[in-house]
């Protein structure tokens, strides 16, 4: 069973995301004695972004590419095949300014290619990723569930992975991380209990 764990926070050792989707891993390989994992830590080796030379190096034969293209095809093939390879995702994914961190994005743009991970057909598009779990860690300095704008990235990455043809996905919650000491605690010490009590409970 292979395990992709994707972290994107820009906080290092002071991120909650991180430290919460490790716990995830962990419980995970507990759960499960055959999970191989892979891991990506997208802020400190950030995926460049998709842009004009992501596309001429796509374009662009093998045999006569440059060094810089060759770099850009190569990086959009091994993140779009390990992607491919996972039986599961563990993402962590913080709120910055109600989305996704901009190296969490980055890293979608690679993975959602037509013909490969979905694709359109005369009925709509469909997902090709159908059989993956993912499980996002969601963390968030502020309560917004029930407000307006409601958990935007969370939102968005349901409809992103449904696109792909992904079901399976569960939310390990930790949120209102700014609202104090004690509310931090609290969100921390539920979204633990949910990891080592719930999240593998059938395995």
């Amino acid at each position: 069973m292979k395990l992709l764990h994707i972290d994107s926070s820009i906080l290092g050792d002071n991120s909650a995301s991180r430290q919460l989707s490790e716990s995830v891993v962990k419980a995970w390989k507990n759960a499960d004695a055959s999970v191989e994992v892979t891991y990506r830590d997208l802020a400190a080796d950030a995926i460049s972004h998709f842009s004009s030379a992501t596309l001429v190096a796509a374009g662009t034969p093998a045999e006569v590419r440059n060094a810089a293209q060759q770099h850009e095809a190569e990086l959009s093939a091994s993140t779009l095949a390990e992607f491919q390879a996972a039986d599961a995702v563990v993402i962590a994914a913080p709120m910055y300014n109600f989305t996704i961190p901009t190296q969490l994005k980055a890293w979608i743009d690679r993975i959602a290619v037509a013909g490969q991970t979905f694709r359109y057909t005369e009925a709509g598009p469909e997902g090709l990723c159908g059989g993956k779990k993912v499980v996002v860690v969601s963390t968030a300095g502020g309560l917004h569930a029930g407000q307006a704008t409601g958990v935007a990235h969370e939102d968005y990455l349901k409809v992103l992975f449904g696109f792909l043809g992904i079901t399976d996905i569960e939310f390990v919650r930790a949120h209102g991380l700014a609202y104090g000491d004690e509310v931090r605690n609290k969100a921390l010490s539920d979204a633990q209990t949910q990891i080592s009590e719930q999240l593998f409970a059938a395995a």
